[in-house]
């Protein structure tokens, strides 16, 4: 069995927390170290304590989730922050995804797929609930243009794209391409830079968005 994986837990329902607690406390391999009421609160947490992954509700008091995940991206670069919510509007969607979220999930997303979500950010992936991700891709944009985002890919980034936009990590894809992980993390460098994207995390919207769309051409 691996390192058991610390939580946070950000949510302004105290009932909402507990719920959580209960749930990861049926699943091996999790560990709540740390309960929050609101964005503020969880960076103060973050100062002396040392977790794996924060779940955040969107839309919290004093300091909201979206929010949450910009200061994390800035203070804790390497912390990944799953974003709870009974929400689906665009606009908190697409807010959660531009400032920097490892994911977004549907608060009736059940335990085995919010453990395994949990996991997926963890180890480097990007986890987007398939009844949002058309929120998440709805920012403006023209067709032509994202046609023309795989026109300048070669074959192999092609691949890579794919499987980046599939949310796996570098070491998943290394393993679906039968090709050394430091291989891969050179082609998603060249990914980024060909796409002008900031982060994995917009690279891997930005692809999926372009590949639905040449789909449906």
């Amino acid at each position: 069995m691996g390192a058991v994986i610390r939580v946070l837990v950000v949510d302004d329902q105290q009932l909402l927390r507990r719920g959580l607690v209960m749930l990861f406390g049926t699943v091996d391999g999790f560990d709540v170290v740390a309960q929050a009421a609101h964005g503020a609160e969880a960076l103060a947490v973050l100062r002396s304590r040392e977790v794996d992954v924060v779940l955040a509700d969107a839309k919290m008091p004093i300091m909201d989730g979206i929010e949450l995940v910009r200061r994390c991206a800035q203070a804790h670069p390497d912390l990944p922050v799953l974003v709870l919510t009974t929400f689906d509007e665009p606009d908190v969607v697409q807010g959660a995804v531009a400032a920097g979220a490892a994911g977004f999930l549907l608060k009736d997303t059940s335990i085995e797929s919010l453990a395994e979500a949990v996991r997926a950010v963890v180890a480097g992936g990007l986890v987007i609930d398939p009844r949002v991700a058309r929120l998440a891709l709805a920012a403006p944009g023209d067709e032509d243009g994202e046609s023309s985002v795989l026109a300048v890919l070669t074959p192999t980034e092609r691949e890579v794209a794919v499987l980046v936009a599939e949310g796996l990590t570098n070491q998943a894809i290394a393993e679906r391409m039968m090709l050394a992980e430091g291989t891969v993390k050179n082609h998603v460098s060249a990914l980024l830079r060909k796409l002008q994207a900031p982060d994995r995390t917009v690279l891997a919207l930005t692809l999926y968005k372009a590949l639905h769309s040449e789909s449906r051409l």
